[in-house]
């Protein structure tokens, strides 16, 4: 088949999945979660299966502690939101004086007058609501996608550790014979990557929550508790996250703070603890399972932001990584699975030694 027919192929390929993944994506999200929690609790159901519980007794066991977990972090952040929220009169106080210092800051440096200033905010906030009904829509439909995940995600995890064996079989039958190695090996390799990758995840959100934590106590920073583990929570979607979270954080220490420098140090603190988490922390504990290059995670990222919100964002790292699974071990994809591999390219060590040997004769 000629080069262009198969790109053109490989395009119309790409785009209808894009655009089966943007269309129902109500339905793909909770599963994909719940494919993710079905493997992460993989291991326990089949110890539990191995000391002769039954499997549904092992799979409901598993699931409530999960779903305990989950729900006791639920409600510490609702708890922390809630009284981020009965502080907010005084929080609005105290921005009304950083803003008071900040128009007669921009008086006296560029002459801007306090009405100019006053003009150019109404006539921003004139646009924001004129935009505002499109934002409140499309946040009405991101809480109702949450809760919609919430909901299923128990059910689907539930149906997919009990019907595993026959997924399982599916996969491998659906196949030539001759694949047959090959589709038990991407299997395997799928469910140790998001097995790890989860795991690695998890443990991540505590070392970095408590690092986060004790910087916003030693600071004396307010809702320190609740802005360390909103930011560790942020963290988990790659790359984007913690700029996010460093914003939101500034942004807070702002309005609550009576120091500008408390500013300066949170986001200090936020930028020393991702050279930590992104040096150390993140290649030991989440393991090097994960092997996807920067470039192509900024862009999984992106896209699945694109196409299913913040959920795909979470999504997108684990999805490439059973992606290049796949890749690597089909023959015309291979290049594909290269590209989204961390192996640097270019001239190799044997080359180079093959020059110096070269050299010294």
């Amino acid at each position: 088949m000629p080069f262009l027919q198969r790109l053109v192929y490989a395009l119309v390929a790409v785009s209808s999945i894009a655009g089966f993944i943007y269309i129902g994506q109500d339905i793909i999200v909770p599963f994909a979660f719940a494919v993710l929690l079905s493997v992460l609790l993989l291991p326990a159901n089949k110890f539990l299966e191995r000391k002769k519980v039954p499997r549904v007794i092992a799979i409901m066991l598993t699931l409530t502690f999960s779903i305990i977990f989950i729900a006791t972090l639920i409600y510490f952040l609702a708890s922390q939101i809630g009284s981020f929220i009965d502080d907010i009169p005084a929080i609005k106080k105290q921005l009304q004086v950083h803003f008071k210092s900040l128009q007669s800051w921009l008086y006296q440096q560029f002459s801007i007058t306090r009405s100019s200033q006053t003009q150019f905010l109404n006539d921003a906030a004139e646009k924001f609501k004129d935009g505002g009904q499109g934002f409140l829509s499309q946040s009405i439909s991101t809480a109702t996608q949450s809760v919609l995940v919430l909901i299923l995600l128990p059910v689907y995890s539930f149906l997919l550790l009990y019907y595993r064996d026959m997924i399982r079989k599916f996969l491998i039958d659906v196949f030539d014979g001759k694949d047959e190695s090959k589709v038990k090996d991407v299997l395997i390799e799928s469910r140790v990557i998001v097995q790890s990758y989860m795991i690695g995840l998890l443990i991540e959100l505590g070392i970095v929550a408590v690092i986060n934590s004790s910087g916003f106590f030693i600071l004396g920073i307010k809702y320190a508790i609740f802005l360390g583990v909103f930011a560790a929570i942020l963290n988990l979607i790659p790359y984007i996250g913690m700029l996010i979270a460093s914003v939101f954080c500034m942004l807070i220490t702002l309005t609550t703070s009576t120091h500008i420098s408390d500013v300066f140090w949170v986001g200090v603190i936020l930028t020393i603890v991702q050279f930590i988490d992104n040096n150390i922390i993140m290649p030991k504990v989440v393991s090097s399972k994960v092997k996807i290059n920067a470039l192509l995670s900024i862009i999984g990222v992106l896209i699945g932001g694109a196409l299913a919100g913040v959920s795909g964002m979470f999504l997108s790292i684990p999805a490439l990584a059973i992606l290049k699974a796949i890749f690597d071990r089909v023959e015309n994809l291979k290049p594909w699975g290269m590209l989204l591999g961390d192996e640097i390219t270019g001239t190799s060590k044997k080359i180079i030694l093959k020059k110096i040997i070269g050299l010294k004769k």
